[in-house]
C-alpha cells in the first residue's frame, strides 16, 4: 500500500503541471484584464493602463508569464493579488477556514441525514417512508440551490421572528412590521456585525441556514445511491449466512451490509468533496459567507489571475488527494481490494 501511495503522489506532479498550464492559458485568453478594468475611467488614460500592465508583466508572452509564475510557485511564492496587493496565500488562508467550517459541517450533517434514510428505505422498499424519501430526493435534485437559499432567508429571517421581550411571544410577522421582534435566524454573514468576538452560539446560528440548504438538497442523491446499493447487498449469500448464524439484525445491516454498500458511495464522495471544500459559489454569495467560492467570484470579475490560479491549484490538489483517500478506503471497506 505504501508503494502505491508514493507512486500515486509522484504521478500527481505532472498532472498538476498540466492542469496549471491549461488553466493559466484559459485565464489569459478570457475576456477582460487589468487594462479593461479601467476603460471608461476618466482618471486613467490608455497609456496609464498600458504602463500598469507592463509593470505587472502582463504585456509579456504567455509562456514567459507562465514560466515566471511556475518558478515562483515551485519555491512557495504563489504571487501577489493584482487587486488587493496581498500575497495569494494570505488571501486564500484568510478565506479557507470559513469554507472548511461551513462545508465540513454541511458534509457531516448530509451524511447523518443520508445514511439512516438510505438504509431504512432499502430495508423497507416501496413503503410509505421509501416513497416519501424518494420524492424528497427528486425534489432536492430538481430545486435550484439559489432559489432554496433565498426561500430559507425569506422564511426564517424575514417572516419568522423571535420576541425581544418575554411578553411578546412567538411572532409570525408579515415582512418587517414586527416592532418588538428580531429575526428567528440570521440571513447572512458569519457573526453579528456589531460583535467583535462572537460566541459559539452566535456562530452556530449563522451556520444553520447555509448548512441546512447544502445538507437538505445534497443528501437526496446520496440517499438514492445508498438505497440502490443496499438493495443489492442485503440479498447476497453472505448476508443470508449471517442471519442463519443468528447474528443480530443491527450488526448485519450496519456492520456487514452497509460496509460493502459504501464502496460505490465513496467514489461519489471523492468527486464531491473537493467541490465542497473549494467553496460553494451560490451558497457563499447568497449568505454573504466569506469563503473560497466567494473569493473566486470576486477576483474573477477583476481578472486577478494570481488568486484564480491559486484557488484552482488548491482545488486540483484536493481532487487528487480525495481520490487517493477513496482508493485507500476501498481497501479498508473491501478486503479483496489490494494494490500492488
Amino acid at each position: 500500500m505504501s508503494t502505491y501511495i508514493v507512486r500515486r503522489l509522484l504521478q500527481a506532479v505532472p498532472l498538476l503541471i498540466l492542469i496549471s498550464m491549461v488553466v493559466f492559458g484559459l485565464i489569459a485568453l478570457a475576456p477582460g484584464g487589468v487594462g479593461e478594468m479601467y476603460e471608461g475611467n476618466p482618471n486613467i488614460s490608455a497609456a496609464d493602463a498600458a504602463r500598469l500592465e507592463a509593470q505587472l508583466g502582463l504585456d509579456q508572452p504567455l509562456y514567459i508569464r507562465y514560466w515566471h509564475w511556475a518558478r515562483r510557485v515551485a519555491v512557495g511564492d504563489w504571487g501577489t493579488s493584482l487587486v488587493t496587493r496581498r500575497p495569494v496565500l494570505a488571501e486564500i488562508g484568510a478565506r479557507l477556514p470559513y469554507t472548511l467550517q461551513l462545508m465540513s459541517t454541511a458534509f457531516v450533517v448530509m451524511l447523518l441525514i443520508a445514511l439512516p434514510i438510505g438504509v431504512h428505505s432499502a430495508l423497507h422498499p416501496y413503503s410509505l417512508f421509501d416513497h416519501v424519501a424518494t420524492f424528497w430526493a427528486f425534489v432536492g435534485q430538481a430545486i435550484p440551490i439559489f432559489w432554496f437559499g433565498l426561500l430559507l432567508i425569506m422564511l426564517f429571517n424575514v417572516l419568522l421572528h423571535n420576541p425581544t421581550s418575554p411578553s411578546t411571544g412567538f411572532a409570525w410577522s408579515h415582512l418587517w412590521d414586527c416592532a418588538d421582534c428580531k429575526p428567528l435566524l440570521p440571513g447572512g454573514g458569519v457573526a453579528p456585525y456589531d460583535v467583535i468576538t462572537p460566541t459559539v452560539g452566535q456562530r452556530l446560528q449563522h451556520l444553520i441556514l447555509p448548512v441546512s440548504m447544502l445538507a437538505l438538497l445534497g443528501a437526496g442523491s446520496y440517499t438514492r445511491y445508498l438505497r440502490g446499493q443496499m438493495l443489492e447487498v442485503i440479498h447476497l449469500d453472505y448476508i443470508r449466512t449471517a442471519r442463519a448464524k443468528g447474528l443480530p439484525e443491527r450488526r448485519i445491516v450496519w456492520g456487514h451490509a452497509l460496509r460493502n454498500a459504501m464502496t460505490p458511495l465513496v467514489t461519489l464522495l471523492a468527486l464531491d468533496l473537493p467541490g465542497l471544500f473549494g467553496g460553494a459559489l451560490f451558497t457563499e454569495t447568497i449568505f454573504s459567507w466569506p469563503g473560497m467560492g466567494r473569493l473566486f467570484y470576486q477576483h474573477a470579475q477583476r481578472s486577478d489571475y494570481p488568486v484564480l490560479m491559486g484557488i484552482v491549484m488548491v482545488n486540483a490538489g484536493l481532487i487528487i488527494l480525495f481520490n487517493l483517500l477513496a482508493d485507500i478506503l476501498y481497501a479498508y471497506l473491501d478486503p479483496r481490494v489490494r494494490y500492488g
